[in-house]
């Protein structure tokens, strides 16, 4: 064997594995979805972080190996609409919707078929975008794999809230937000909000599926760029999220996603009133202009 040869060959390797990973996000997509309609969707949402990790996974290693290409790319969008749109999508429909006073019927599958199509939507204009060579300092739009993010935290959460390991003798005596101070590894605050939320869950499902397909920009970590002095301070900052993470994993899920989903709104809205203040004040002058 030549050494083009077998430099060819080590490229090939190279090439199939960011691909392991992206096809390893779409089989904890399909997983879940499985186990989803068996009703296990704790175990459901625990794979599809699993798809979210793969997803971290192959486009850096595409990144570093300097291996990315068209396939890949197209091969990621269609596993992050299998595990990030269509699973949490069924997930919520067999959960929630379905169950839900008001949803139940046409109007649950309606709103489950509206964030899948805005998952779609949301990765045909990344893919368009970047096939163009549009480059953006921000995510335009909710990315998905957030998206599905704040679903499945809100499942692992809402899984604490309906266990709590406390003899049913204690349930009598303490409230759910006790009883989860009590288990050392739920946030009460957070554990007592579970029920409103789950009912809240169809008007959040749809706010993301707008986020999704919206203008407003949410942070890529992707094209940060810091000095060593901030990298130091981001560094300890991981190191205690995961540490928290390790301690409180279900409600350090469900603040991570959902205050990133709030993030792009908080930082947007400044930006839309300056914008609106701006036309107006240039409408203002071109009518006075016209006045003279």
């Amino acid at each position: 064997m030549t050494p083009l040869s077998k430099k060819h060959d080590l490229k090939k390797g190279i090439y199939i594995l960011p691909s392991i990973f992206t096809c390893g996000n779409m089989t904890f997509g399909f997983l879940s979805m499985l186990l989803s309609v068996r009703g296990h969707f704790t175990t459901a949402a625990w794979f599809i972080v699993g798809g979210i990790v793969c997803d971290m996974l192959d486009g850096r290693i595409a990144r570093l190996t300097k291996t990315t290409s068209e396939f890949g790319v197209q091969l990621d969008s269609l596993s992050d609409l299998v595990s990030f749109g269509i699973a949490p999508a069924m997930m919520m429909y067999e959960l929630v919707l379905k169950n839900h006073d008001i949803t139940r019927g046409k109007l649950g599958i309606a709103i489950a078929v509206l964030f899948v199509l805005c998952s779609a939507l949301r990765l045909a204009k990344f893919n368009a975008e970047a096939a163009d060579g549009v480059v953006h300092s921000s995510f335009q739009g909710l990315p998905t794999p957030a998206s599905a993010g704040v679903i499945i935290s809100f499942v692992l959460s809402h899984d604490l809230w309906l266990n709590l390991n406390a003899p049913a003798e204690l349930f009598e005596k303490y409230s759910p937000a006790e009883l989860a101070a009590l288990n050392f590894r739920t946030i009460p605050i957070l554990i007592n909000a579970m029920p409103k939320l789950f009912l809240a869950m169809p008007i959040v499902m749809i706010i993301l599926s707008f986020l999704m397909v919206s203008p407003v920009p949410y942070l890529s970590f992707k094209t940060m760029r810091v000095s060593k002095f901030v990298a130091l301070r981001l560094f300890v900052l991981i190191i205690i999220l995961v540490l928290l993470i390790v301690v409180f994993p279900q409600n350090i899920f469900f603040l991570i996603f959902f205050g990133y989903a709030l993030s792009g709104i908080i930082f947007f809205i400044p930006v839309l009133l300056k914008k609106r203040r701006r036309n107006a004040n240039y409408s203002n002058g071109y009518d006075e202009h016209d006045k003279h």
